[in-house]
């Protein structure tokens, strides 16, 4: 399978997830189907935290698993199998879900999911990749650009509060997914990179909130930043005009500036993505603007880390994934780390803030440079300098 992106028509969701994890099931709704279930948990997991044993084993709210169910129930249920148990007992679609989640979430190998639950490891291979399918045809409208103006100028509103970037709608980062590869297989090489790790790339657009509002993966890790960027949906949209088009934000008398993303210096700087000023004895009003901007940078950091390690499965080393399939699945946890956001879960609280996302890899440097690009940078690093006045009659601010 080639390069994944997700970009469909995005809606309001619709279904509500029920506060006290209740509803319908085969034998009475998911209260039961967890009493039951957590009885035959073998291991050692327990409350951490403060959290219940279901907060501590699936690292989401019962609240968010019944919203996840409603997503995915048509579909999983329109190809229902007879899985079951080591015990012949037969696994229900919430205990199905259950084990899905817990296999993307924990990063454990497929026998030790197995072990826990008491299911062979070919079931759960499975469970997972039926999962999988379903949130990749009923969960996407939770992975969109936005698709208004109310919602860009909110999210234009939070990335100024940040460091004082006006018109910023997002940042673009990368990350790598790195995997063990057998010597024997014959695309071996294809996928080392410049790490000597085999990997394959993460490429992602985020808002001021850790929301992925566009990717592309799929490419080998190798591939250089800008690379990645180029061959991209949102690079073409941009390039005709049909992404970065909304409003443009009259800095002063005869100034202004179009909509633009931010990116490090693996990046062209473009008339619509802005990167740091290179040198390192720069003048104080454009290391200042460097400081904003790798600042303001953090928000896809933070978003990457978080991705890895709520959805582990795509953290560390993968032992030997399917290469065709893994797009697909590095885009079910993108998927599910935006319901989280969405959902306002309060298991986010409980994970630790961190930045790191690509431990090992050093910065790689792009020297393309677009004349309009440059004098968006210019024009913002002035603006930013006290040396141009805002008229923000131009850019309205939404109520809160």
């Amino acid at each position: 399978m080639g390069p994944v992106g997700g970009l469909k028509k995005r809606r309001k969701v619709e279904k509500k997830p029920e506060e006290n994890g209740s509803g319908s099931s085969e034998k009475g709704g998911p209260v039961d189907w967890w009493d039951e279930f957590s009885k035959r948990i073998n291991g050692h997991h327990f409350p951490q935290r403060g959290l219940d044993k279901f907060q501590s084993i699936f690292k989401i709210s019962r609240r968010t698993f019944n919203y996840i169910c409603s997503l995915v129930k048509d579909h999983m249920m329109a190809k229902s199998r007879n899985f079951t148990f080591t015990n012949g007992k037969p696994v229900s679609f919430h205990e199905q879900v259950a084990v899905a989640l817990r296999r993307l979430g924990s990063g454990d190998s497929l026998l030790a999911v197995g072990d826990l639950f008491g299911l062979h490891h070919f079931t759960v291979s499975q469970m997972t990749w039926r999962f999988v399918e379903a949130m990749e045809e009923n969960a996407l409208h939770h992975l969109q650009w936005p698709s208004n103006e109310t919602e860009m100028t909110e999210i234009k509103c939070k990335f100024e509060k940040m460091q004082g970037l006006p018109n910023c709608c997002g940042v673009v980062d990368t990350t790598h997914i790195t995997m063990c590869l057998p010597s024997s297989d014959p695309d071996n090489k294809v996928w080392l990179d410049h790490q000597k790790n085999h990997s394959m790339v993460l490429q992602a657009i985020v808002d001021s909130e850790m929301r992925f509002r566009d990717i592309i993966t799929g490419w080998p890790g190798k591939l250089e930043d800008w690379l990645v960027f180029q061959s991209s949906s949102f690079c073409r949209l941009c390039h005709k005009g049909q992404r970065l088009n909304g409003k443009n934000l009259v800095l002063s008398e005869g100034l202004e500036i179009q909509e633009y993303i931010v990116g490090d210096s693996g990046y062209p700087l473009l008339p619509y993505l802005v990167t740091p000023y290179k040198g390192k004895e720069l003048l104080e009003s454009k290391a200042e603007f460097n400081k904003r901007l790798s600042a303001t940078r953090l928000v896809a950091q933070r978003a990457f880390a978080r991705l890895k390690e709520m959805w582990r499965i795509i953290h560390g080393v993968m032992w030997r994934p399917d290469k065709h399939k893994l797009p697909r699945i590095i885009l079910a946890c993108c998927l599910l780390h935006n319901i989280v956001i969405d959902l306002e879960d309060e298991f986010q609280d409980e994970l630790p803030l961190s930045y790191n996302h690509d431990e090992g890899y050093k910065q790689r440097c792009c020297g393309t440079v677009d004349v309009k690009g440059v004098d968006l940078r210019d024009k913002l690093s002035f603006y930013l300098s006290g040396k141009l006045s805002p008229d923000f009659s131009a850019f309205s601010v939404p109520e809160s």
